[in-house]
């Protein structure tokens, strides 16, 4: 059990992005007044020397680590340098001044990609390190095993209550809906959105949604015929999107909001001292903590779900000369529910949400 009185001072690294606001919202709608953020612009994650001044100005009570580096399968395969160093600065400069600065409450934040490729299903945490993984994201998950590491290790030699939890694919309000490196869900959102209003003629459309979120290769002045052929290279055509892999895939999805309660309740509720009293004897290792509703659907079932959201009445097909990933990933989610905890939302509902949320942007 930890214990953070609602005057806390909590800082939430990443708070602008898909998580982190998420954590943030949840923590001063608990009563959480004193949490702070910054800004890219004001903090540099990377950079030691930034890191450090931002602890000796602030001293933190708590610290929730939520920013990363992340994309999708072609962000993760074009761009290995980047995942693998950028997540291992972040983590070494954070993790380590939090615990130079005597925080002792932090929450790290992963993902379920840690685990290996072929692990059995559903993935219980001891399966972490036990066979190869997935080759498209193994920069990223070995940066971030290296993160839940850190946490473990400076629990056990220096006595600090620094939990790692692992979320599945997620979802909701801030996405990344950039049709390059965004994740499969917001980037089928996009496209089928995209799809239906070029199927509809409906350019001034299309054309919003383009200076909400512009695309690279489509200048702002392009004609209709640029737009739609730019827009092809991505599979969105009138009526039609073409989508990476062979849809078979099964995949689980939390909606953001859901994972930040769960986050929320394991760092006011849950200590590393819990965990491993839990686990029983033996070697004290595999101590984070899986969320997930532990429920999954193929990509293509989850397709429909999105053209039924969406509105799209058109075509959806599958380019297997794309990768698939890893084949299944299901979380195991019994010791999150063993900590009090379950998921609210279920996926139909979370992708009408979204979908909403995303056209009051435009």
């Amino acid at each position: 059990m930890t214990h953070l009185d609602k005057s806390a001072k909590i800082y939430v690294a990443g708070h602008r992005g898909l998580v982190g606001s998420a954590i943030m919202a949840n923590l001063r709608a608990r009563g959480y007044s004193n949490v702070i953020g910054r800004t890219h612009a004001e903090l540099d994650l990377l950079d030691p020397v930034a890191v450090r001044a931002f602890f000796d100005a602030e001293r933190p009570d708590a610290v929730v680590l939520a920013a990363a580096h992340v994309g999708g399968i072609m962000a993760n395969s074009t761009y290995r340098a980047d995942f693998i160093y950028e997540n291992l600065q972040i983590q070494q400069n954070v993790i380590g001044e939090a615990w130079r600065h005597g925080v002792r409450h932090l929450l790290f934040l992963g993902s379920t990609c840690i685990y290996p490729r072929e692990a059995p299903q559903p993935i219980v945490e001891e399966a972490l390190l036990t066979s190869p993984l997935e080759y498209t994201n193994e920069p990223y998950a070995i940066a971030k095993i290296a993160g839940l590491k850190m946490c473990e290790s400076f629990n056990l030699q220096y006595g600090t209550d620094y939990v790692a939890v692992m979320p599945t694919n997620l979802y909701g309000p801030n996405d990344n809906f950039h049709l390059e490196n965004s994740h499969v869900l917001p980037a089928m959102i996009r496209k089928v959105h995209l799809a239906r209003l070029l199927g509809e003629g409906d350019y001034a459309a299309v054309r919003a949604d383009l200076r909400a979120r512009p695309v690279s290769t489509i200048a702002p002045d392009a004609s209709d015929a640029g737009i739609a052929a730019a827009l092809a290279s991505f599979g969105i055509m009138p009526g039609k999107v073409r989508l990476w892999g062979s849809g078979r895939p099964l995949r689980e999805f939390l909606w953001s909001e859901d994972m930040a309660d769960a986050c929320v309740h394991i760092l006011l509720n849950v200590s590393f001292a819990d965990i491993v009293a839990a686990r029983g004897g033996g070697e004290i290792r595999n101590t984070h903590i899986n969320i997930g509703t532990g429920k999954e659907l193929s990509i293509a079932e989850l397709a429909s779900l999105v053209a039924h959201a969406t509105g799209f009445g058109g075509t959806v097909e599958w380019d297997d000369s794309k990768p698939d990933g890893t084949m299944r990933k299901l979380c195991n989610v019994s010791r999150l529910h063993s900590l009090g905890w379950r998921h609210k939302v279920e996926l139909p509902q979370g992708i009408e949400r979204l979908y909403k949320w995303y056209l009051s942007t435009l």
